[in-house]
């Protein structure tokens, strides 16, 4: 494989951060290299990094434990040692250091979840095996204070990858073959989601051939009954098969045991393109590997828990909140002693309509005034936006910038019209304006945040809008809702997409 098609990640000299270098460890690119193991070196550094942080976490939150737990004289304390066995063994066991999990997505941090809170059982058992009913604090109190910290930690790891991969670094080579279609849509994924960690740096088509031809810029190799060959002379870590009429049952079964042996992972895309998650299962029946996809479930345990923790979250924030709402207020009164609060009509689950709560960030008579403005319409869709709008007073422009303007809808969670996490809350005359398939958007309540919230915001458009959406309303979990909780704080913060 030449330098064109694999070209280095980044120039010699230059060191990314935690010494995760971006280099294969099928040996240097541009010789073309046999694979050597199936880690590359910048993974094995990130993952020795993840297993340092976690158990030094670990060690010293359960040191301080000890102390508080058993005092200065009982540092030899066995719990610790238990607790610090406990945990340790069940982020092995549960797969919480695997290298698939690491990095990208809200797996790592459900493993992670999973592992600690199988320590806390270990530790519980393991205490009324041996009778000691002093174990309680270190069930309650000392695994759980290992979470608060391994969690953060966690995701300080990850910003330093995600900030490399952004740069060109730590990415791993893959190979895409199918359609140039298909495949086309592939590569401008990856370059927009840098996070995930791929860079396409050849493909394969049905009619390709070496030397022949590019596919949003990246070099087409050869064909794809050649596939096998091309992987194993350039050392890719992913080989993205996408949909094409080439690709049968024998010959995706052959292309696998081709691979077997190299450092490549295989990867199918199916042709549902947006249903992942939870929702995916492979299982064998008749002798066939068959992709199973459960319906999206609307109620349930895991729903219960999401109301218990959207009631309990809303009263929690508004304590929290209480004084800055109060200084929201004044600062709006003063404004143009106008009211404080905005009310508006929204679309709920199932299509009922409720009153949403803001705080007022326009001047009184806003709506008569838009008549005017249809025509600066900024806004993606049926929706009304403008970035500059007129009628944005000056205090309400610093709310929108931060979101503050909505924290009267926690009263909306609180009564359970809207939830913590969800679909944005659309408008009646939106809805009228709704494909069928967009209709979707209703089976579940509107979100104080959501994944519209942490991807742009004002700045998407109405199609990615309408998809992040959908898709979290197929593939939700509670898994995702905290991931998106997490991000809801940076992204108000940095005000980005807010107007």
């Amino acid at each position: 494989m030449t330098e064109s098609v694999r070209p280095s990640s980044r120039p010699s000299d230059e060191v990314p951060p935690l010494g995760l270098h971006a280099v294969s460890a099928a040996g240097d690119p541009r010789r073309g290299t046999v694979p050597a193991g199936p880690m590359m070196a910048w993974e094995r550094r990130y993952r020795g990094w993840v297993i340092a942080a976690d158990s030094l976490a670990a060690l010293a939150v359960i040191a301080v434990g000890t102390v508080l737990i058993g005092g200065p004289g009982r540092v030899d304390e066995p719990h610790a040692i238990g607790t610090l066995a406990a945990v340790v063994g069940s982020l092995f066991v549960g797969r919480a250091w695997s290298r698939r999990g690491l990095g990208e997505g809200a797996e790592e941090f459900r493993l992670l979840g999973r592992a600690l809170i199988s320590a806390a059982v270990l530790v519980a058992f393991g205490g009324l095996l041996a009778g000691a009913l002093e174990v309680q604090p270190w069930v309650f109190y000392v695994v759980p204070a290992v979470a608060l910290v391994v969690f953060p930690e966690r995701f300080l790891l990850r910003r330093v990858l995600h900030r490399a991969r952004r740069r060109g670094q730590c990415l791993l080579p893959v190979m895409a073959a199918g359609h140039p279609g298909t495949v086309s849509g592939l590569i401008e994924r990856t370059r927009a989601a840098s996070h995930v960690g791929w860079r396409v740096e050849a493909v394969c088509t049905p009619a390709g051939s070496e030397g022949c031809g590019e596919v949003e810029g990246v070099p087409v190799v050869g064909r794809l009954d050649g596939l096998a060959e091309q992987v194993r002379r350039g050392g890719y870590r992913v080989v993205a098969v996408t949909a094409d009429q080439y690709w049968t049952p024998d010959r995706l079964q052959r292309l696998a045991w081709d691979l077997e042996g190299t450092s490549a992972e295989l990867v199918v895309a199916p042709v549902l393109m947006d249903v992942a998650g939870p929702r995916l299962n492979v299982t064998g029946v008749l002798g066939m590997p068959l992709l199973r996809v459960t319906a999206p479930t609307f109620s349930g345990g895991r729903r219960f828990v999401k109301e218990i923790v959207d009631r309990v979250g809303a009263a929690l924030l508004l304590l929290v909140a209480s004084p800055l709402m109060l200084a929201i207020a004044v600062a709006v009164k003063l404004g143009d002693r106008g009211p404080v609060i905005y009310r508006q009509r929204r679309v709920g689950r199932d299509g009922d309509v409720f009153t949403i709560l803001k705080f007022r960030t326009m001047i009184v008579d806003a709506e008569r005034v838009r008549l005017r403005l249809v025509g600066d319409n900024e806004g993606a869709g049926p929706l009304f936006k403008i970035r500059k709008d007129p009628r944005v007073t000056r205090a309400g422009a610093l709310l929108r910038r931060y979101s503050l303007d909505e924290l009267p809808q926690l009263f909306n969670v609180l009564t359970g019209q809207m939830s913590l996490v969800g679909p944005r809350p659309p408008l009646p005359e939106e809805t009228a304006q709704y494909a069928p398939e967009v209709h979707r958007r209703l089976l579940v309540k509107p979100g104080l945040t959501g994944l519209w919230q942490v991807s742009g915001r004002s700045e998407l458009s109405w199609e990615e809008s309408v998809r992040l959406d959908l898709r979290y309303v197929e593939d939700w979990s509670l898994a995702l809702d905290m991931m998106i909780m997490w991000k809801t704080a940076r992204a108000v913060l940095v005000g980005r997409g807010a107007y």
